[in-house]
């Protein structure tokens, strides 16, 4: 046997090992998530690792626990460590974890694990623990977002957002975006358009504790989640369906729109009162390389989530072994321009932001943002410093982050 290393640059990107594996394979799309070292068994079999950190300072007005001072606080975002390998020529492995409760000590829990086969460019199956399709953000994560703020600051969440920890007591449809289950996905027309169709767990609930039902969906009800996008322009390259926010120039001229659909039925309330969930999302993603190397980046984003059966209008708070969702209408849009020279080590990419959340029950919030991208290697390493205006109360806030990512 022989065994040999090679290092290989992070997910987004294609080296000579990955050439030479990708015309071996007819999913040739596809290429490692987040390697940062490739170790080869042979000539179909190979393990890669990587690691990411993301850390950041905040200052947020009347912040501080007495409602009155500012409140300044060290964050660790994010550490997470990545492993993935190739069994068989059409069979990988991916294997994620995430320090999912850092900022209350820390405990290393299961972020990604995916069983891969993966046939040809047009349909390809995932099984396991994985994003949920749904609009772009979800899907770039916090490392491949166009701002460091994308979540903090951002629209709602779907349903495998909500909590940190998986929990099966009625209050838990997954964990950081991902859930158990299984996606297909590929591309036609020349790879421009792109599926992925998944079924999942959805909101978990415990069928009785001390003879009490505990949560909504009782009747132990499937998860679906849909995202089909188009590439106007250059078809963008990613592993699976995953997506990005810029590639800062490198991915060429972009012009991609996107809608997904997330609906689970009794996936919200509790199991007195359950009602259905229906998340829908339009999504669109335009970057262009000016003359003399300037890229322009403009990001879009628009959800609509609703409920209905017994619990619509859905309160604020149900009480015990509840989960409750977003209703309403929500808006995110971006533009950033990064400057074709080098200042130091990286480049100089400013941007502003937009975010409305117009909920049902509870009155409209704005958030207005602008800041400055230090970018030294893509979403390899980089640097962020922003401020945010937050309305109706007029409360202002600032974050300065922290990327590394290998």
């Amino acid at each position: 046997m022989n065994n040999s290393i090679e290092y290989a640059a992070p997910r987004r990107k294609t080296t000579p090992l990955w050439s030479g594996l990708a015309l071996a394979m007819l999913a040739s799309a596809t290429s490692v998530a987040h390697a940062g070292a490739t170790f080869k068994i042979d000539d179909t079999k190979w393990v890669s690792v990587g690691a990411g950190l993301r850390s950041s300072f905040n200052a947020n007005e009347k912040g501080a626990p007495n409602g009155t001072d500012t409140s300044t606080n060290f964050n660790l975002d994010n550490i997470r460590l990545y492993v993935s390998g190739q069994i068989h020529k059409y069979i990988k492995i991916e294997f994620n974890t995430d320090c999912q409760t850092c900022n209350s000590g820390g405990e290393v829990r299961v972020l990604d694990a995916i069983g891969k086969f993966e046939i040809n460019p047009y349909v390809n199956l995932w099984v396991g623990r994985m994003l949920v399709p749904a609009e772009r953000r979800e899907m770039n994560g916090p490392f491949y977002s166009a701002n460091y703020n994308i979540f903090a600051n951002g629209t709602p969440f779907i349903p495998a957002d909500q909590n940190l920890t998986v929990q099966s007591d009625g209050s838990s449809a997954g964990s950081y975006g991902r859930d158990d289950g299984a996606t297909f996905w590929g591309a036609a027309v020349d790879g421009r358009l792109q599926y992925a169709v998944g079924f999942f767990r959805g909101l978990r609930s415990t069928t009785t504790t001390a003879g009490v039902p505990q949560g909504a969906n009782q009747d132990g009800n499937v998860l679906f989640a849909q995202r089909v996008a188009y590439n106007f322009w250059e078809v963008e390259k990613n592993p699976g369906y995953y997506t990005s926010g810029t590639y800062y120039g490198t991915g060429g001229d972009i012009f991609t729109i996107a809608a997904s659909n997330i609906y689970q039925e009794q996936g919200v309330g509790t199991a007195a009162n359950p009602g259905n969930f229906r998340g829908t999302s339009f999504d669109v993603l335009v970057e262009k390389i000016l003359p003399g190397n300037g890229v322009v980046t403009l990001n879009g984003e628009y959800k609509n989530f609703g409920v209905d059966g017994n619990t619509a209008p859905l309160p604020t708070s149900l009480g015990p072994n509840s989960f409750t969702l977003f209703q309403g209408n929500a808006y995110d849009v971006s533009a950033m321009y990064l400057f074709p020279q080098k200042i130091g080590y990286g480049k100089i990419q400013p941007y502003g932001r937009y975010v409305n959340n117009m909920a049902i029950h509870s009155p409209d919030k704005d958030v207005f943002e602008g800041g400055l991208n230090y970018i030294i290697d893509g979403h390899n390493a980089r640097i962020s410093l922003s401020y945010q205006r937050y309305l109706p109360t007029d409360l202002n806030g600032m974050t300065l982050g922290f990327q590394w990512q290998i």
